[in-house]
């Protein structure tokens, strides 16, 4: 695909998925999460030229520009769109597939010093919710849904919805018919549980404060008295 293709796919990418995109040109102009995308190309461009400082300066003004950190060296598919975006963070050996959402606050981090792979991998048509942060050498399989607030550090399957700290998955999505399986929760039917037995206890002490249990009364045992 061709660079002028490419970019009319990142405009029609924020049309699709962003109600409140009125037209193309509000997108070129206003929206942060395609200037990132549009800065990358620059910055990736040259990190492939093996100008590393030059990206990185690249980069780094486009950080202050948009308030969103794409390394240069992190590689990115088609159709890519950053809703809002201020404080999106993308690790160097990240790698981000075709379709790929992703929400204001979203980390792809790394959990090692070593020169390798350490972020993640998205596949196609991965959503990643606002602030949720996905950290390590981990695959994201296609078409999963990160939860907001999330913190990934595991493979997540294909058409898995992840949500929670740290995240787990709750529901498949069926690819042939869109329907959506939920998977028990065990953690919350703890939680719940919990919450039920508090609040039994909770009513008990209630009971025993309030005089209702049997009230207590003297009587005479040879002679002596005897509370009961």
């Amino acid at each position: 695909m061709g660079l002028l293709d490419s970019i009319r796919g990142d405009i029609k990418a924020a049309r699709q998925r962003d109600p409140a995109a009125t037209s193309d040109l509000e997108v070129v102009l206003t929206y942060p999460g395609f200037h990132a995308r549009q800065i990358h190309r620059l910055a990736h461009s040259l990190h492939g030229r093996g100008m590393r400082v030059p990206a990185r300066v690249v980069s780094h003004l486009g950080r202050a520009f948009t308030g969103i950190e794409i390394h240069p060296g992190a590689r990115i598919g088609e159709g890519f769109f950053i809703d809002h975006g201020m404080g999106v963070v993308i690790g160097e050996t990240a790698i981000i597939k075709d379709n790929v959402h992703l929400f204001q606050g979203v980390t792809l981090g790394g959990t090692s010093t070593r020169r390798a792979k350490r972020h993640p991998t998205l596949d196609r048509n991965v959503v990643v919710g606002a602030g949720a942060k996905v950290i390590g050498d981990v695959t994201i399989g296609e078409n999963a849904k990160i939860g907001a607030g999330s913190v990934v550090v595991t493979n997540v399957p294909p058409h898995a919805t992840v949500v929670g700290v740290p995240g787990h998955i709750v529901a498949f999505a069926d690819p042939g018919d869109d329907t959506v399986l939920r998977l028990p929760d065990p953690e919350w039917d703890i939680i719940k549980s919990l919450e039920s037995r508090i609040a039994e206890l909770e009513s008990r002490i209630a009971e025993l404060g309030s005089g209702k249990t049997q009230k207590k009364t003297a009587v005479s045992v040879d002679g002596e008295d005897e509370i009961t």
